[in-house]
């Protein structure tokens, strides 16, 4: 429904997860017997959960742990991992670094060059523990890195960047022609981000596996504040989401649909995949385990931009092992850990068996779900409000 902004331009109302809610079912399910297993690019993860391809959440050794818990972890091409040999050495110091000190410090640690055996090291690295090995690149690095990765041995490649779309000039650059990449690598590829139907539908077009949906909402992207641009996550995903069913219904092609970015705790992740999600893709939560390799520490992909940086650093402390944070037993009331255990007692509760299921539940526009009746936890800062 449009909206009257001024007389010169309308809009229309868009919903973040903080103002819905989810509503119960004439049946309910117990929460070991749904089944929340996906399958992207045919390749089949237990649990719709993949790790953001940043410096502070994924490295070799939780890209295998996420491939172990269930999970997926994505692996930053353009990271520090591969820039520099002695990865950790490099996490202490941006961890060290004070809030004065540390975008600059950021600007120089990434002009380092990025060594395309470091490329190969990694990727083997993550094979050699058992893990899927997904690895993430920027559309103007993906043809230098992307065919080295896939002859390592990636199983899967992300093409990642703020806004992507199928329609690009530039007087500088070549465009990255997304359709013939796909063709060309033969692993599967996923593409972001964007939040609107038609660019989504644009997208699906070219023959990628799946879509990222979400512009600037992670914890430590400032993309919103610096460029104002960003749709709130619980309309983009439902948006995408009907591309990609009018898209299968016209080709028979299933392309899926993540979530990514703006999930803090598990009843954000439920609520993504009932706005219409196959899976969701979170970093600041993840960062909070002890093997994280951001050492208590977050920041955006785009915090070392040379010009314009669009990241911050935020500490959001250690709560945790990974295995507690996706499989529990969860040591909290607030939702930050156990997030497999959640989305399993979500489906059952609302009576979804597969997430295809819990894609369909009811959905209702509910702004004062977070706030009705809690004004102890609010008062004393327990629980929803921690």
């Amino acid at each position: 429904m449009e909206i009257e902004l001024g007389k010169g331009k309308k809009v229309r109302r868009a919903y973040g997860f903080d103002e819905i809610a989810l509503v119960q079912s004439i049946k309910t399910i117990d929460p070991e017997d749904v089944d929340t297993s996906i399958e992207i690019g045919g390749i089949k993860i237990s649990a719709p959960i993949i790790a953001s391809a940043m410096d502070s959440v994924v490295d070799p050794r939780t890209a295998a742990l996420m491939s172990q818990y269930g999970g997926l972890g994505v692996i930053n091409l353009q990271g520090v991992q591969t820039r520099y040999e002695d990865a950790d050495a490099i996490l202490d110091k941006i961890a060290a670094a004070s809030r004065e000190e540390y975008v600059t410090l950021m600007q120089k640690i990434y002009l380092e060059p990025v060594k395309p055996h470091l490329i190969e090291k990694r990727i083997k690295q993550i094979k050699e523990k058992g893990g899927i090995a997904a690895v993430s690149v920027t559309p103007q690095a993906a043809l230098e890195y992307g065919p080295i990765a896939a002859k390592a041995g990636a199983d899967m490649i992300v093409i990642q960047v703020t806004v992507v779309s199928t329609i690009h000039k530039s007087k500088q650059f070549a465009t990255l022609d997304i359709k013939k990449f796909c063709k060309d690598v033969k692993v599967p590829v996923i593409v972001g981000n964007c939040v609107t139907y038609e660019v989504a539908l644009s997208l699906m077009e070219t023959g990628v596996a799946a879509i990222l949906v979400g512009i600037g909402p992670g914890a430590a992207c400032t993309s919103r504040g610096v460029l104002g641009i960003g749709v709130p996550m619980a309309t983009s995903i439902a948006d995408c989401a009907g591309a990609r069913d009018d898209y299968h219904k016209k080709t028979g092609k299933y392309v899926s649909i993540i979530a990514d970015g703006g999930m803090v705790v598990s009843g954000d992740i439920c609520k993504a995949l009932a706005c219409g999600a196959d899976a969701v893709m979170i970093g600041s939560p993840l960062a909070k385990a002890q093997e994280a390799p951001g050492r208590s520490f977050h920041w955006g992909m785009a915090t070392p931009n040379a010009t314009l940086p669009r990241g911050t650093r935020i500490k959001v402390g250690t709560i945790g092992t990974l295995k507690e944070i996706l499989l529990g037993p969860a040591r909290f009331d607030d939702g930050s850990q156990n997030f497999i255990g959640a989305i399993k007692t979500s489906m059952g509760t609302l009576g979804a068996e597969t997430i295809k299921e819990m894609q369909n539940v009811e959905v209702v526009i509910a702004p004062s779900l977070l706030t009705e009746g809690k004004v102890f936890q609010k008062a004393q800062s327990l629980g929803m409000y921690k």
